[in-house]
Protein backbone atom coordinates (compact mmCIF):
# COMPACT_ATOMS: atom_id res chain seq x y z
CA UNK A 1 0.00 0.00 0.00
CA UNK A 2 2.85 2.47 0.78
CA UNK A 3 4.31 2.02 -2.64
CA UNK A 4 0.91 3.19 -3.86
CA UNK A 5 1.09 6.32 -1.88
CA UNK A 6 4.66 6.91 -3.30
CA UNK A 7 3.55 6.77 -6.69
CA UNK A 8 0.57 9.00 -6.57
CA UNK A 9 2.36 11.26 -4.09
CA UNK A 10 4.95 11.53 -7.11
CA UNK A 11 2.45 12.15 -9.72
CA UNK A 12 0.60 14.60 -8.07
CA UNK A 13 3.21 16.51 -6.56
CA UNK A 14 4.93 16.13 -9.97
CA UNK A 15 1.91 17.64 -11.72
CA UNK A 16 1.99 20.50 -9.54
CA UNK A 17 4.97 21.31 -8.46
CA UNK A 18 7.43 24.63 -9.27
CA UNK A 19 10.28 24.91 -11.39
CA UNK A 20 12.75 24.36 -8.81
CA UNK A 21 11.58 20.71 -7.22
CA UNK A 22 13.32 19.27 -10.61
CA UNK A 23 16.43 21.56 -9.49
CA UNK A 24 18.77 18.90 -7.87
CA UNK A 25 20.72 21.79 -6.41
CA UNK A 26 17.75 23.14 -4.92
CA UNK A 27 17.78 25.20 -1.66
CA UNK A 28 16.92 23.60 1.36
CA UNK A 29 13.51 24.61 2.14
CA UNK A 30 11.90 24.83 5.52
CA UNK A 31 9.36 22.20 6.05
CA UNK A 32 5.60 23.99 5.56
CA UNK A 33 4.48 22.07 9.08
CA UNK A 34 7.33 23.12 11.36
CA UNK A 35 10.43 25.00 11.56
CA UNK A 36 14.17 23.23 11.44
CA UNK A 37 16.84 24.37 13.78
CA UNK A 38 19.24 22.62 11.71
CA UNK A 39 22.13 24.04 14.45
CA UNK A 40 20.38 21.53 16.90
CA UNK A 41 20.52 18.64 14.83
CA UNK A 42 24.09 18.79 14.18
CA UNK A 43 25.52 20.42 17.13
CA UNK A 44 28.02 17.71 19.02
CA UNK A 45 27.61 15.11 15.56
CA UNK A 46 30.74 16.53 14.29
CA UNK A 47 34.07 13.90 14.31
CA UNK A 48 37.11 13.79 16.00
CA UNK A 49 39.24 13.92 12.46
CA UNK A 50 37.74 15.42 9.24
CA UNK A 51 39.56 16.25 5.89
CA UNK A 52 39.42 20.17 5.34
CA UNK A 53 39.84 21.07 1.47
CA UNK A 54 42.20 23.50 1.49
CA UNK A 55 44.77 25.24 -0.89
CA UNK A 56 47.80 22.58 0.56
CA UNK A 57 45.20 19.72 -0.17
CA UNK A 58 44.19 20.91 -3.46
CA UNK A 59 47.80 21.12 -4.61
CA UNK A 60 49.10 17.79 -3.22
CA UNK A 61 45.47 16.12 -5.13
CA UNK A 62 46.38 18.08 -8.49
CA UNK A 63 49.91 16.25 -8.64
CA UNK A 64 48.04 12.52 -9.48
CA UNK A 65 45.91 13.69 -12.31
CA UNK A 66 48.60 16.14 -13.49
CA UNK A 67 50.81 13.05 -14.13
CA UNK A 68 48.94 10.52 -15.24
CA UNK A 69 47.11 12.21 -17.78
CA UNK A 70 50.19 12.18 -19.87
CA UNK A 71 51.39 8.57 -18.84
CA UNK A 72 50.75 5.97 -21.57
CA UNK A 73 51.92 3.11 -20.11
CA UNK A 74 51.03 0.93 -18.32
CA UNK A 75 47.42 0.75 -20.11
CA UNK A 76 44.43 -1.03 -20.24
CA UNK A 77 42.66 -0.53 -23.47
CA UNK A 78 39.27 -2.46 -23.20
CA UNK A 79 39.48 -2.35 -26.99
CA UNK A 80 37.28 -4.69 -29.45
CA UNK A 81 39.35 -5.80 -32.42
CA UNK A 82 37.80 -5.76 -36.12
CA UNK A 83 40.95 -6.36 -37.65
CA UNK A 84 44.48 -5.71 -36.81
CA UNK A 85 44.71 -2.54 -38.16
CA UNK A 86 42.37 -1.82 -35.96
CA UNK A 87 44.90 -1.88 -33.31
CA UNK A 88 47.46 1.13 -32.14
CA UNK A 89 49.27 3.24 -29.30
CA UNK A 90 46.97 4.11 -26.81
CA UNK A 91 47.37 7.78 -27.84
CA UNK A 92 47.16 6.99 -31.54
CA UNK A 93 43.57 5.69 -30.54
CA UNK A 94 42.36 7.59 -28.13
CA UNK A 95 44.92 11.16 -28.22
CA UNK A 96 43.09 13.85 -25.68
CA UNK A 97 41.99 10.95 -22.80
CA UNK A 98 45.11 8.15 -23.62
CA UNK A 99 46.67 8.32 -20.04
CA UNK A 100 45.83 7.58 -16.43
CA UNK A 101 45.98 3.82 -17.28
CA UNK A 102 42.44 3.58 -19.02
CA UNK A 103 40.01 5.81 -20.42
CA UNK A 104 37.52 6.66 -18.15
CA UNK A 105 40.32 7.47 -15.72
CA UNK A 106 41.59 9.81 -17.89
CA UNK A 107 38.63 11.45 -18.49
CA UNK A 108 37.73 12.10 -14.77
CA UNK A 109 41.55 13.39 -14.21
CA UNK A 110 40.67 15.99 -16.34
CA UNK A 111 37.50 16.37 -14.37
CA UNK A 112 39.89 16.60 -11.38
CA UNK A 113 42.18 19.23 -13.00
CA UNK A 114 39.54 21.55 -14.45
CA UNK A 115 37.54 21.44 -10.62
CA UNK A 116 40.44 22.41 -8.53
CA UNK A 117 41.71 24.89 -10.75
CA UNK A 118 38.59 26.24 -10.66
CA UNK A 119 38.17 26.22 -7.11
CA UNK A 120 41.67 27.26 -6.24
CA UNK A 121 43.15 29.53 -9.19
CA UNK A 122 46.17 30.05 -7.46
CA UNK A 123 47.08 26.46 -7.73
CA UNK A 124 50.65 26.25 -7.26
CA UNK A 125 50.90 24.46 -10.96
CA UNK A 126 48.29 26.63 -12.35
CA UNK A 127 49.70 27.85 -15.33
CA UNK A 128 51.29 24.37 -15.74
CA UNK A 129 48.04 22.51 -15.51
CA UNK A 130 46.00 25.47 -17.88
CA UNK A 131 48.88 24.32 -20.22
CA UNK A 132 48.11 20.00 -20.33
CA UNK A 133 44.51 21.17 -20.60
CA UNK A 134 44.88 23.15 -23.60
CA UNK A 135 46.69 20.89 -25.28
CA UNK A 136 45.42 17.47 -24.42
CA UNK A 137 41.76 18.96 -25.39
CA UNK A 138 42.55 20.75 -28.49
CA UNK A 139 39.94 20.48 -31.22
CA UNK A 140 42.01 17.81 -33.83
CA UNK A 141 42.39 15.43 -29.93
CA UNK A 142 38.42 15.60 -29.76
CA UNK A 143 38.13 14.77 -33.76
CA UNK A 144 40.04 11.58 -33.07
CA UNK A 145 38.08 10.39 -29.60
CA UNK A 146 35.28 10.92 -31.77
CA UNK A 147 36.46 8.90 -34.66
CA UNK A 148 37.11 6.09 -32.34
CA UNK A 149 33.69 5.74 -30.81
CA UNK A 150 32.21 5.86 -34.12
CA UNK A 151 33.66 2.92 -35.06
CA UNK A 152 31.13 0.20 -35.63
CA UNK A 153 32.35 -2.17 -33.04
CA UNK A 154 32.69 0.25 -30.18
CA UNK A 155 28.84 1.35 -29.98
CA UNK A 156 29.06 0.46 -26.20
CA UNK A 157 32.52 1.60 -25.35
CA UNK A 158 32.61 2.99 -22.18
CA UNK A 159 29.17 2.51 -21.00
CA UNK A 160 27.67 4.30 -18.66
CA UNK A 161 30.66 4.75 -16.48
CA UNK A 162 33.20 6.87 -18.86
CA UNK A 163 30.40 8.53 -20.87
CA UNK A 164 28.89 9.53 -17.09
CA UNK A 165 32.07 11.59 -16.02
CA UNK A 166 32.51 12.67 -19.72
CA UNK A 167 29.52 15.04 -19.25
CA UNK A 168 30.52 15.86 -15.63
CA UNK A 169 33.52 16.99 -17.36
CA UNK A 170 31.48 19.29 -19.83
CA UNK A 171 29.53 20.20 -16.88
CA UNK A 172 32.52 21.67 -14.91
CA UNK A 173 33.43 23.24 -18.07
CA UNK A 174 30.66 25.01 -18.84
CA UNK A 175 30.08 26.57 -15.47
CA UNK A 176 33.24 27.47 -15.16
CA UNK A 177 33.98 31.61 -16.23
CA UNK A 178 37.34 31.29 -17.24
CA UNK A 179 37.80 32.50 -21.24
CA UNK A 180 40.28 28.79 -21.22
CA UNK A 181 37.32 26.93 -19.98
CA UNK A 182 35.05 28.26 -22.88
CA UNK A 183 37.45 27.16 -25.69
CA UNK A 184 37.77 23.70 -24.07
CA UNK A 185 34.16 23.35 -23.99
CA UNK A 186 33.56 24.18 -27.37
CA UNK A 187 36.36 21.67 -28.45
CA UNK A 188 34.94 18.98 -26.38
CA UNK A 189 31.45 19.47 -27.88
CA UNK A 190 31.50 16.80 -30.40
CA UNK A 191 32.30 14.20 -28.17
CA UNK A 192 29.57 15.80 -25.30
CA UNK A 193 26.90 15.45 -28.15
CA UNK A 194 28.21 12.19 -29.30
CA UNK A 195 27.66 10.73 -25.71
CA UNK A 196 24.17 12.66 -25.04
CA UNK A 197 22.95 10.63 -28.20
CA UNK A 198 24.24 6.91 -27.03
CA UNK A 199 22.45 7.98 -23.58
CA UNK A 200 19.29 8.59 -25.75
CA UNK A 201 19.56 5.61 -27.51
CA UNK A 202 20.93 3.45 -25.08
CA UNK A 203 18.41 3.89 -22.28
CA UNK A 204 14.83 2.78 -23.76
CA UNK A 205 16.62 -0.01 -24.58
CA UNK A 206 17.70 -1.09 -21.41
CA UNK A 207 14.61 -3.24 -19.58
CA UNK A 208 16.21 -3.76 -16.52
CA UNK A 209 19.11 -1.77 -13.89
CA UNK A 210 22.58 -3.21 -13.44
CA UNK A 211 23.05 -3.08 -9.74
CA UNK A 212 26.42 -3.73 -9.33
CA UNK A 213 29.36 -2.19 -7.04
CA UNK A 214 31.73 -1.49 -9.92
CA UNK A 215 31.31 0.29 -13.34
CA UNK A 216 28.58 -1.06 -14.95
CA UNK A 217 26.21 0.32 -12.04
CA UNK A 218 23.31 2.50 -13.76
CA UNK A 219 22.09 4.50 -10.88
CA UNK A 220 25.24 6.24 -10.77
CA UNK A 221 25.57 6.21 -14.87
CA UNK A 222 22.10 8.31 -14.83
CA UNK A 223 22.83 10.70 -11.73
CA UNK A 224 25.81 12.55 -13.59
CA UNK A 225 24.45 12.47 -16.90
CA UNK A 226 21.37 14.21 -14.51
CA UNK A 227 22.93 16.64 -13.41
CA UNK A 228 24.66 17.72 -16.64
CA UNK A 229 21.22 18.07 -18.32
CA UNK A 230 19.82 20.01 -15.35
CA UNK A 231 22.56 22.47 -15.76
CA UNK A 232 22.60 23.14 -19.63
CA UNK A 233 19.00 22.41 -19.27
CA UNK A 234 18.46 19.38 -21.80
CA UNK A 235 14.69 19.05 -21.09
CA UNK A 236 14.73 15.56 -23.09
CA UNK A 237 17.61 13.98 -21.44
CA UNK A 238 16.58 15.13 -17.87
CA UNK A 239 12.91 13.59 -18.19
CA UNK A 240 14.29 9.80 -19.95
CA UNK A 241 16.78 9.98 -17.00
CA UNK A 242 13.94 10.69 -14.65
CA UNK A 243 11.89 8.20 -16.52
CA UNK A 244 14.07 5.15 -16.12
CA UNK A 245 15.66 5.96 -13.04
CA UNK A 246 11.51 5.89 -11.91
CA UNK A 247 11.10 2.59 -13.95
CA UNK A 248 14.24 0.86 -12.33
CA UNK A 249 13.56 2.14 -8.68
CA UNK A 250 10.10 3.08 -7.57
CA UNK A 251 8.81 -0.05 -6.45
CA UNK A 252 12.30 -1.10 -4.88
CA UNK A 253 12.01 -2.60 -1.05
CA UNK A 254 14.61 -2.91 2.02
CA UNK A 255 17.92 -3.00 0.10
CA UNK A 256 20.55 -5.24 1.39
CA UNK A 257 23.06 -2.82 2.50
CA UNK A 258 24.37 -5.97 5.01
CA UNK A 259 25.62 -7.55 1.85
CA UNK A 260 27.82 -4.80 1.10
CA UNK A 261 30.62 -4.18 0.56
CA UNK A 262 31.72 -6.66 -2.16
CA UNK A 263 35.25 -7.40 -2.56
CA UNK A 264 35.82 -4.94 -5.44
CA UNK A 265 33.14 -2.51 -4.89
CA UNK A 266 33.86 1.19 -5.36
CA UNK A 267 29.80 1.52 -5.84
CA UNK A 268 27.37 0.97 -3.41
CA UNK A 269 24.86 -0.29 -5.81
CA UNK A 270 21.81 0.57 -2.12
CA UNK A 271 23.32 4.36 -1.94
CA UNK A 272 23.64 4.86 -5.45
CA UNK A 273 19.99 4.08 -6.06
CA UNK A 274 19.30 6.40 -3.07
CA UNK A 275 21.41 9.13 -5.26
CA UNK A 276 20.03 9.23 -8.00
CA UNK A 277 16.36 9.21 -6.32
CA UNK A 278 16.79 12.21 -4.55
CA UNK A 279 17.72 13.60 -7.40
CA UNK A 280 14.52 13.32 -9.71
CA UNK A 281 11.97 12.89 -6.86
CA UNK A 282 10.24 15.87 -5.48
CA UNK A 283 10.44 15.88 -1.87
CA UNK A 284 7.54 14.30 0.35
CA UNK A 285 7.82 11.78 -2.59
CA UNK A 286 11.39 10.37 -1.97
CA UNK A 287 10.75 11.14 2.05
CA UNK A 288 8.10 8.18 1.32
CA UNK A 289 10.36 6.20 -0.97
CA UNK A 290 13.28 6.26 1.38
CA UNK A 291 10.78 4.92 4.23
CA UNK A 292 10.80 2.25 1.81
CA UNK A 293 13.50 1.24 0.57
CA UNK A 294 16.09 2.33 2.97
CA UNK A 295 14.45 3.69 6.23
CA UNK A 296 17.65 3.13 8.41
CA UNK A 297 19.06 5.84 7.17
CA UNK A 298 16.87 8.50 8.57
CA UNK A 299 18.33 6.97 12.16
CA UNK A 300 20.29 9.05 13.77
CA UNK A 301 22.11 6.15 15.46
CA UNK A 302 22.74 4.55 11.88
CA UNK A 303 26.06 3.30 11.40
CA UNK A 304 28.38 1.91 8.68
CA UNK A 305 31.81 0.60 9.28
CA UNK A 306 34.05 1.45 6.46
CA UNK A 307 35.38 -0.42 3.34
CA UNK A 308 38.65 -1.77 4.56
CA UNK A 309 41.52 -2.09 2.04
CA UNK A 310 43.98 -5.24 2.86
CA UNK A 311 46.25 -4.56 0.11
CA UNK A 312 46.64 -1.21 -2.02
CA UNK A 313 49.02 -2.41 -4.55
CA UNK A 314 46.32 -4.56 -6.10
CA UNK A 315 44.39 -2.69 -8.50
CA UNK A 316 40.92 -4.32 -7.41
CA UNK A 317 40.96 -4.29 -3.82
CA UNK A 318 42.10 -0.55 -3.57
CA UNK A 319 38.59 -0.29 -5.16
CA UNK A 320 37.34 -0.54 -1.26
CA UNK A 321 39.01 3.24 -0.80
CA UNK A 322 36.52 4.52 -3.47
CA UNK A 323 33.98 2.61 -2.02
CA UNK A 324 34.61 4.80 0.69
CA UNK A 325 34.82 8.03 -1.21
CA UNK A 326 31.27 7.60 -3.21
CA UNK A 327 29.17 6.45 -0.01
CA UNK A 328 30.52 9.80 1.49
CA UNK A 329 29.60 11.93 -1.56
CA UNK A 330 26.09 10.28 -1.19
CA UNK A 331 26.39 10.94 2.32
CA UNK A 332 27.01 14.62 1.90
CA UNK A 333 24.07 14.83 -1.03
CA UNK A 334 21.95 13.62 1.47
CA UNK A 335 22.42 15.88 4.36
CA UNK A 336 23.02 18.94 2.41
CA UNK A 337 19.58 18.23 0.41
CA UNK A 338 17.71 17.60 3.06
CA UNK A 339 19.49 18.31 6.35
CA UNK A 340 15.94 18.00 8.44
CA UNK A 341 16.29 14.70 7.67
CA UNK A 342 19.73 13.25 7.19
CA UNK A 343 22.50 15.85 9.02
CA UNK A 344 23.69 13.11 10.88
CA UNK A 345 24.95 11.48 7.91
CA UNK A 346 27.97 14.21 7.20
CA UNK A 347 29.42 12.40 10.26
CA UNK A 348 29.19 9.40 8.54
CA UNK A 349 30.13 10.88 5.26
CA UNK A 350 33.55 12.51 7.40
CA UNK A 351 34.83 9.04 8.85
CA UNK A 352 34.36 7.32 5.11
CA UNK A 353 36.66 10.52 4.15
CA UNK A 354 39.46 10.00 6.92
CA UNK A 355 40.08 6.40 6.64
CA UNK A 356 40.77 6.33 2.88
CA UNK A 357 41.99 9.81 1.85
CA UNK A 358 45.22 9.57 3.96
CA UNK A 359 46.12 7.00 1.37
CA UNK A 360 45.43 8.58 -1.78
CA UNK A 361 48.52 10.45 -2.17
CA UNK A 362 51.80 8.62 -2.96
CA UNK A 363 49.73 5.59 -3.35
CA UNK A 364 50.72 3.00 -5.74
CA UNK A 365 49.33 3.91 -9.39
CA UNK A 366 46.92 1.15 -8.92
CA UNK A 367 45.24 3.62 -6.77
CA UNK A 368 46.36 6.52 -7.44
CA UNK A 369 45.51 6.93 -11.26
CA UNK A 370 41.99 7.53 -10.25
CA UNK A 371 40.91 7.26 -6.14
CA UNK A 372 41.94 11.60 -6.55
CA UNK A 373 38.91 12.04 -8.61
CA UNK A 374 37.07 10.38 -6.13
CA UNK A 375 38.33 12.08 -3.40
CA UNK A 376 37.83 15.58 -5.13
CA UNK A 377 34.25 14.69 -5.35
CA UNK A 378 34.24 13.64 -2.27
CA UNK A 379 35.09 16.68 -0.62
CA UNK A 380 33.66 19.13 -2.59
CA UNK A 381 30.00 17.71 -1.36
CA UNK A 382 31.25 18.50 2.07
CA UNK A 383 29.15 21.68 2.75
CA UNK A 384 29.90 22.10 6.43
Amino acid sequence: MKKLIVVFAALALAACKNDTDTDPNRSKEESTDSIIDIDSITEGLKPETSINFTLEEANNLAELPLECISTEYPNKLSQTLSNAEAMGEPSQLHPAFYGCFDWHSSVHGHWSLVALLKRFPNLEKADEIRQKLEQSLSAENIKGEVAYFNRPEENSYERTYGWAWLLKLAEELKTWEDPLATKLDENLQPLTDLIISRYLDFLPKLNYPIRVGEHTNTAFGLGFAYDFAVTIENVELQELISKRAKDFYLKDDNCPIGWEPGGYDFLSPCLEEVDIMRRIMPKNAFFLWIEDFMPQLTNEDFSIEVGEVSDRSDGKLVHLDGLNFSRAWVFYGLANQYPEKFAHLSVLADSHLSYSFPNVVGDSYEGGHWLGTFAIYALSQDKK
